[in-house]
């Protein structure tokens, strides 16, 4: 039985090493913000963090999980207050939603990394993640204003502890 660090939390999972990680998230731990979209690794909307790096789940193996920090949408902020999380609604973001948590976990990886992102870093980092209902421009504008918030609300902190 694999061992999975998912959110924090180790959790025992009854699940062949090739398994899939997206269908232990969704199946097994019943954690259904991730999403099955393609099953091939082309659409995004299965991405989580492992070891912070947004990969396809749908395409991850348990095993290749093992011993690494996976963090999927309920674990970026369990009460929806990470800055792309309010940026996504203040931007009204999602029309079907079902994207969005793929797109979420992409965007903060790319803020995790680049916390001041062109408009061009952003369109590349986010290029393999589809939105059928097309609200790309939101979501560059929820991005963008997630970024600026974070920025903010750091300098805030870096100001108190100087």
């Amino acid at each position: 039985m694999p061992n999975l660090n998912i959110n924090g939390r180790n959790m025992s999972v009854e699940a062949a090493h090739d398994t899939p990680l997206l269908w232990v998230i969704r199946e097994q731990l019943q954690m259904t913000g991730t999403k099955f979209g393609c099953g091939a690794g082309l659409c995004g909307a299965c991405t989580v963090h492992l070891n912070g790096e947004a990969v396809r789940s749908c395409q991850t193996a348990v095993g290749d999980a093992v011993g690494k920090k996976i963090t999927t949408i309920e674990g970026l902020s369990a009460k929806g207050e990470h800055p792309l999380q309010k940026a996504w609604i203040a931007e009204q973001v999602p029309q079907c939603g079902y994207c969005q948590s793929g797109q979420i976990m992409q965007a903060a990886s790319l803020l995790a990394k680049n916390s001041n992102p062109t408009k061009e870093e952003v369109v590349a980092h986010m290029d393999g993640n589809l939105c059928r209902c097309m609200t790309y421009s939101r979501i560059q504008k929820a991005i963008m204003r997630a970024a600026t918030e974070m920025r903010t609300a750091s300098n805030a902190t870096d100001r108190r502890h100087t």
